[in-house]
């Protein structure tokens, strides 16, 4: 279970750059050790700059409006007193939960502060990887739901050409060991995918993975990796647009 955290530390400034360090303090055997809490707040703050360097640069590309949430760095109850991988989202603001309450209704939109009740752009970190996602968790359900309705209210053309366009990109669906890779994608595999997916029950995610694991480490750690991993993010933001529920993408109840 990913846990958020609701105050944020200060993000790390000036140019971002992994290290070592960041993989090695989520290794299984450390995962858990509080001793490591401090070196993997660094890296919390370094995803966390990296959400916001997004967030601002979204916002002046394509004016869409998002909040910026990261995850626990250190043991805890939610996350099952390991910290085995690290991340942040940029998720509706406030004004679009407001809206999104108001149309689902009290009762079905407790909670809509958390990340993962909404559908989010995610950057994060573990031993073995690097990921940037668009992901549609299943606390989410009227997100997935709202893709699902404007997909058959729109046709899968619209939504084959949004995941044809992000080649490198794999749609995954929960933990599932199948993908469907994106770039080459036809219709009958999109609708395959869409008969086993169930909002509220599965998991979504349109995923690009870096390994990080021995040669590849350095690699990971490389300049020009974040700014790799802000260009695959803004990649993304279309086929947000289109899934999550707000104004402009209003299918939930149609």
């Amino acid at each position: 279970m990913n846990f958020e955290s609701t105050t944020e530390p200060r993000p790390l400034g000036g140019s971002i750059r992994f290290e070592e360090g960041d993989f090695h303090a989520l290794e299984d055997r450390l995962a858990g050790d509080p001793q490591f809490n401090d070196r993997r707040l660094v890296t919390r703050r370094k995803l966390l700059a990296l959400a916001k360097r997004a967030k601002a640069d979204i916002a002046a590309s394509t004016g869409l409006a998002l909040d910026v949430r990261s995850s626990l760095h250190h043991p805890h109850a939610f996350n099952h007193n390991k910290v085995g991988r690290l991340w942040s989202s940029l998720f509706r603001v406030k004004a679009e939960k407001s809206r999104l309450k108001k149309t689902l209704g009290a009762d079905l939109a407790k909670d809509l502060d958390s990340a993962h009740k909404n559908a989010g752009l995610t950057l994060s970190l573990q031993p073995d990887a690097l990921r940037v996602a668009f992901e549609i968790g299943p606390e989410a359900w009227y997100d997935g739901q709202n893709m699902k309705k404007r997909i058959a209210a729109e046709g899968l053309e619209a939504w084959r050409q949004l995941l044809d366009e992000l080649d490198g990109f794999r749609l995954r669906m929960h933990d599932w060991k199948g993908e469907w890779r994106c770039g080459d994608l036809s219709l009958d595999r999109l609708t395959e995918y869409l008969g086993y997916y169930v909002p509220g029950e599965h998991r979504l995610a349109v995923e690009r993975t870096w390994p990080a694991t021995g040669p590849a480490r350095a690699a990971a750690c490389s300049e020009g990796v974040a700014d790799v991993l802000l260009a695959e993010l803004q990649r993304l933001v279309p086929l947000y647009r289109f899934s999550a529920w707000s104004k402009e993408s209003d299918f939930l109840f149609a």
